[in-house]
């Protein structure tokens, strides 16, 4: 059991609570990113429809579907950065089939995987009667159609060809989370799963993974209590959020919590080494994966500060050639980098009333910006114009100097 999982003392627990067959029907999965709770709630759900010991190498016909990230009892939903995962998992694949390295399927089963946690979540039992749907599913077809030249059981095609695949695989993949992939569950999602979860399984418990279930809307967090108050009997609920108070008290008070610490830099660059094979980085998991990203971390700050001194003079920036530089804001977390770096920028405003009533609608406004772009569809260079006016329009409301 969680021989997966690398130095994260919540398993002790999970693995107690298994084994004594009390796990309960709900559960909140706490911690910070990079704290190993998604790879745990997958290795609950496996743990859970097992029908042996429950070891890892198990060959069960469950096991070797959970471990494929393709058991249909399990369902996966709720937004997550997946991109950096799948490009960081890609570049140790490749590096495996050029060295032909003894980890060459062990990497090869880890970029799998990684592409699955994307696309686990746009299962059609989700979103069924979704607008969206054809566009998905058309998505959706042309990365199966890649990946099966890569899954197991089919032999490996050349170098050559297995790296033109994990391009298309990245560029599809980058395509459905900045389309697709909200910031938050729409609730259609949750009222499917409501359905799925009331009707029998004959092969063991079904398990639901809601991650980043404290970044729900109202509406969500409502329908999905409806769910936990009156809980199917053969489903278990595993939610995952970065801080427990964030969840909404009467959901916390249907699910038992379970608290993810972070792991030490050192630990942190063992799950590098043991699972990318990259003896070289010093840094965290979070960093690492970020490095993957197709602008650097520091750059899109960069551009961030200078957006911000364009505005300082009460001029528009360049929006287009800022949409080149940053890749387009693809994947989204290039957006969010941007956008935390301007909040950041104007913290020091707080430190006056008339400071702190700016920076209360900036952030709405920055607020407004990404919801616009990512929610409701809006091009960022629209987005980004308005977002200028609103933040002119504020500098010379309150005097402020940015």
């Amino acid at each position: 059991m969680f021989e997966n999982i690398i130095s994260q003392d919540a398993v002790s627990l999970l693995k107690k609570d298994l084994e004594k067959k009390c796990f309960p029907g709900a559960v909140l999965f706490c911690g910070n990113r990079g704290s190993a709770k998604l790879s745990s709630a997958l290795e609950v759900a496996r743990l859970l429809s097992c029908q042996r010991n429950g070891s890892w190498l198990c060959d069960c016909p469950e096991c070797l579907l959970n471990k494929a990230l393709v058991n249909q009892n399990v369902l996966i939903l709720g937004p997550r950065d997946c991109t950096p995962e799948i490009s960081a998992a890609s570049e140790t694949f490749l590096n495996a089939v050029f060295k032909n390295a003894s980890y060459l399927e062990a990497s090869r089963y880890l970029f799998i995987r990684s592409v699955r946690k994307l696309t686990s979540r746009f299962n059609q039992v989700l979103w069924k009667d979704d607008s969206n749907l054809s566009k998905i599913a058309s998505v959706i077809s042309e990365i199966d159609e890649n990946l099966e030249t890569l899954d197991f059981p089919h032999k490996l095609p050349s170098s050559e060809e297995i790296q033109k695949v994990l391009e298309i695989l990245l560029k599809l993949c980058i395509k459905l989370e900045s389309d697709f992939l909200y910031d938050s569950i729409p609730i259609n999602n949750i009222r499917n799963v409501s359905s799925w979860a009331h009707l029998k399984s004959k092969d063991g418990k079904k398990t639901v993974i809601i991650e980043n279930a404290d970044r729900m809307l109202e509406n969500v967090r409502n329908a999905l209590l409806k769910i936990l108050e009156e809980p199917p009997e053969d489903t278990v609920f595993i939610l995952t959020a970065s801080k427990k108070n964030a969840v909404m008290p009467t959901i916390l008070s249907r699910v038992r919590p379970y608290y993810f610490t972070d792991r030490s830099l050192e630990k942190q660059q063992e799950v590098i080494r043991r699972v990318f094979h990259n003896d070289e980085f010093s840094g965290t998991v979070n960093d690492f994966l970020l490095n993957y990203l197709p602008v650097k971390t520091c750059d899109i700050e960069k551009k961030a500060e200078e957006f911000l001194l364009s505005l300082k003079n009460s001029k528009i920036p360049q929006i287009s050639v800022l949409c080149k530089e940053c890749n387009n804001f693809e994947p989204r977390i290039i957006l969010k980098i941007f956008l935390n770096k301007l909040v950041n920028l104007e913290r020091h405003l707080m430190k006056t009333s008339c400071g702190a009533s700016f920076s209360f609608e900036f952030l709405n406004e920055i607020k407004k910006c990404y919801t616009n772009i990512v929610t409701f569809n809006q091009s960022i260079q629209s987005a980004f114009e308005i977002l200028c006016k609103k933040i002119i329009n504020l500098k010379a409301k309150y005097k402020i100097e940015l």
